[in-house]
């Protein structure tokens, strides 16, 4: 067993502390190559990550960077340095902490590079920053430890796969270096161990005890939730009364512009003048800020906010959780309740609030998983190439390297460890020269082949490619600020696609007030304080989750049994009611609905794939349709139905539900769509084939778009089979279409398929005619349609 250093012991005696076990088996274990630890909120695994630093400087002091703590978050990071400080300031040692990230000064980030901290805390940006100079090898070549925190959250997004590659070049650069991977809430230990280790090396996992099962349930309300809708509005009266009874209350939404929506009711509800604060990632850092201190300091009763606050930032006095709409996701759900009660071994509160009355159903099998700490997650799939084209620009940026060893790192990376030869030469081809059809194009050959190693073609290139480095793709932003004063206040950000609808006296919210739209002066929304009752909402960026394949089959698992004495009587008698009528949808059979509705024929597919593939179902179901002579005219999706409707009924499904049918439909479909398009602008710049930075400037929305549109179709005309289009499929067909979801939902059926012709709407049907967002199917049946009408109006002018 490894023992704390004196000082660090007597510290921990004083504040009556002893060393947890997971804390001390982190010590025992901080020469391993890889280590894990899955530890809950307020276990102190922060700690426990950085206990063998302190212990290893306490008993070797030296100069220059021991430890680099990377973070997801900016906050996080800043967060960690204050609690890490205490015990180094009250104990004395001489230890430099420091933080880097896009917040830190130009001439504090020179003096880091120049002299770097003992311990550096920064992001995975950063990191990759810092690598592609070439004196990164000086500045890491003592490097003994790394600790990722959060590395559940890294591990589901391209930014953890930079990461990763920045840890095999570490890794190159100090060979002795130990990497440490802290989580709270991980469904797979064994794919994030493997995500986080040097391969073929394995990670030892260190699991400390997981306390108490949180307390967390549906908040009872007076009113019913609505059929549809997803704002929860209905319990704001409860929700209120439960953030009287707490001290500090978070209540998250699944996207900014509900939490905009739900933050403006609950204030004019708020009679009592409780303080109530408002954290969304497009409101201005300044706010942020404002609103992150008040809650330190306990001065906030409650914080409406999305995932900004998801991670582990301990937020003072906070003592209940309560999730607005269903959580879609069982891990994300077991995350935010952790944000309630920072404290070891004592359950966290939390309350789930339905927005509508599927949502009942759906809290309630995420209830149950909870309960049975059954998380739920995708698979991880091999690293994107994208990610991979880049970190060979920014590896050739900080010095000639040879294409062998470059493969060997970048293979010993957990995303890559499978990547072939092949295609890793075709990415280093990318990057040499563009491909076949940009050859002839001197901008994109940028890097060259000299005596066995390549390197940048012109030195100069290696600012632009840092200026460029990074995997956070933002829709196009445009500051909000208020005119009449030089500068103007900075409220926060809206996307440009909504600033583009504003005419001058709109009103939207923001921040939680209402704003008039001036006019847009320079890329900025210009806006006054102006009082409305029916403001606009900003339709920020934030994403809308799917329901996981996990839950999904927990749903209809539950939809399954006899009776429902754990729901609302209301839901129960609903489901009861759809049983009698219909049936309920079954795990291995697809259930089809046909019935007549106000002179339409409708076709309601329970496929419960979540909404992005019940989207893409719906492209497709209509494009064969169409084929048939159905005449579809249009189609709605939510997370478990696609509802089509027609001017010919569905007598026959089956033949729609062909899987290499819809595979060609959706090949033909992607062919010149917007998705793809979007896709391949995205993919494009973190590739560095468009930059979305130049001389210092961030491009223009319309400019990338403009140059990433040109390329995509001059690629597709003259080199099919280029790289980018490869990796633009790859990743559309995991992205917005979840093409994959349809799949499985084809195989988990067998083809069994329970069509049921009916006279009438269903009761598990009805909600979906309240929903919004119907796609209009422009066709035969449009055409038709038109010629009826015009012969009608004919008609009655008496010219028939």
């Amino acid at each position: 067993m490894t023992h704390l250093p004196q000082p660090l012991h007597d510290w921990f005696a004083a504040r009556g502390w002893e060393i947890h076990p997971h804390q001390q088996a982190m010590l025992d274990a901080a020469h391993a190559p890889s280590t894990l630890l899955i530890a809950p909120t307020g276990g102190g695994k922060t700690m426990a990550g950085f206990l063998p630093t302190l212990a290893d400087l306490h008993a070797s002091p030296r100069r220059g960077l021991h430890t680099l703590y990377i973070s997801p978050l900016k906050a996080l990071a800043a967060d960690i340095k204050r609690n890490l400080r205490t015990p180094v300031d009250e104990i004395g040692m001489d230890i430099r902490i420091e933080d880097r990230s896009g917040d830190t000064t130009y001439t504090q980030k020179r003096k880091q590079r120049a002299d770097p901290p003992h311990i550096l805390l920064t992001t995975p940006e950063s990191l990759a920053l810092l690598l592609s100079y070439e004196d990164a090898p000086r500045i890491f070549n003592e490097l003994q430890r790394v600790v990722v925190d959060e590395i559940h959250a890294l591990a589901e997004s391209k930014r953890g796969d930079q990461l990763m590659l920045g840890l095999s070049r570490l890794q190159a650069l100090a060979p002795d270096l130990r990497r440490v991977g802290l989580s709270a809430t991980v469904e797979d230990p064994e794919a994030i161990a493997s995500f986080l280790a040097r391969h073929p090396q394995p990670t030892k996992i260190i699991h400390a005890d997981p306390g108490p099962a949180p307390d967390i349930s549906m908040l009872e309300t007076e009113t019913a939730p609505p059929w549809s809708g997803g704002g929860g509005r209905y319990a704001i009266p409860a929700v209120l009364e439960q953030v009287k009874r707490h001290n500090t209350t978070l209540i998250f939404h699944n996207t900014r512009a509900q939490a905009e929506i739900f933050f403006h009711h609950l204030w004019l509800a708020n009679e009592d003048q409780l303080p109530i604060g408002i954290h969304h990632g497009s409101l201005a850092r300044e706010q942020r800020m404002k609103v992150e201190q008040a809650m330190v300091e306990g001065s906030l009763k409650a914080i409406v906010c999305t995932g900004s606050l998801d991670l582990g930032i301990d937020w003072g006095d906070v003592d209940l959780v309560i999730q607005i709409g269903a959580p879609k996701n069982v891990k994300r759900l077991v995350q935010r309740i952790g944000r309630a009660n920072h404290r070891y071994n004592a359950p966290s509160k939390a309350l789930l609030v339905p927005a509508n009355r599927f949502e009942i159903v759906e809290c309630k099998a995420a209830l149950d998983a909870v309960k049975e700490h059954d998380l739920d997650g995708e698979p991880r799939s091999t690293g994107p190439r994208d990610v991979l084209c880049q970190h060979i620009l920014a590896s050739a940026a900080s010095g000639p390297f040879a294409a062998d060893d470059l493969y060997r790192e970048v293979t010993t990376a957990g995303p890559y460890a499978k990547l072939t030869r092949d295609d890793f030469d075709r990415c280093l081809d990318f990057c040499a020269t563009g491909g076949y059809a940009l050859r002839a194009y001197d901008r994109y050959q940028r890097i060259v082949e000299r005596d066995g190693k390549w390197q940048l073609r012109d030195p100069r290139s290696a600012a632009q490619i840092r200026m460029n480095i990074g995997t956070i793709i933002d829709t196009e932003m445009l500051k909000v600020r208020l005119k009449g004063r030089r500068g103007g206040s900075a409220l926060g950000e809206v996307e440009e696609a909504f600033a583009s609808t504003l005419s001058q006296g709109d009103t939207f919210l923001i921040g939680g007030q209402i704003v008039r739209y001036e006019g847009l002066n320079e890329m900025t929304v210009e806006v006054t304080r102006r009082a409305s009752d029916n403001p606009k909402v900003a339709v920020f960026s934030g994403t809308k989750f799917a329901n996981t394949t996990q839950l999904s089959q927990r749903i209809m698992r539950l939809l399954q049994q006899d009776s429902w004495p754990d729901l609302p009587a209301h839901t129960a008698q609903w489901l009861t009611l759809q049983r009698e009528r219909s049936k309920l949808p079954e795990p291995s059979r697809l259930l089809i609905e046909s019935f007549p509705q106000d002179s339409r024929e409708y076709t309601v597919i329970y496929g419960f794939a979540g909404r992005n593939a019940m989207q893409t179902l719906g492209l497709l179901l209509t494009q064969r349709m169409e084929e048939q002579g159905l005449d579809p005219l249009g189609f709605l999706a939510t997370d478990y139905a696609t509802m089509i409707w027609s001017l010919q009924p569905v007598t026959d499904p089956t033949p729609l539900f062909k899987i290499d049918n819809l595979r060609q439909g959706l090949e033909d479909w992607l062919a010149g769509n917007a998705v793809m398009k979007r896709t391949f602008r995205a993919s494009a710049i973190i590739s560095g084939l468009i930059d979305r930075m130049t001389q210092g400037k961030r491009k223009s929305g319309r400019q990338a778009t403009f140059s990433s549109d040109i390329l995509y179709d001059t690629l597709r005309k003259y080199d099919p089979d280029h790289l980018m289009l490869d990796i633009t499929r790859e990743e559309a067909m995991k992205g917005l279409i979840d093409f994959g979801r349809i799949e499985e939902m084809i195989t988990r059926t067998r083809g069994a398929i329970d069509h049921l012709q009916l006279d009438r709407v269903t009761p598990l049907a009805a909600p979906l005619f309240l929903e919004i967002g119907r796609v209009p199917i422009k066709g035969a049946a449009e055409e038709r349609l038109m010629a009826e009408e015009a012969s009608l109006l004919m008609a009655k002018a008496g010219l028939e």
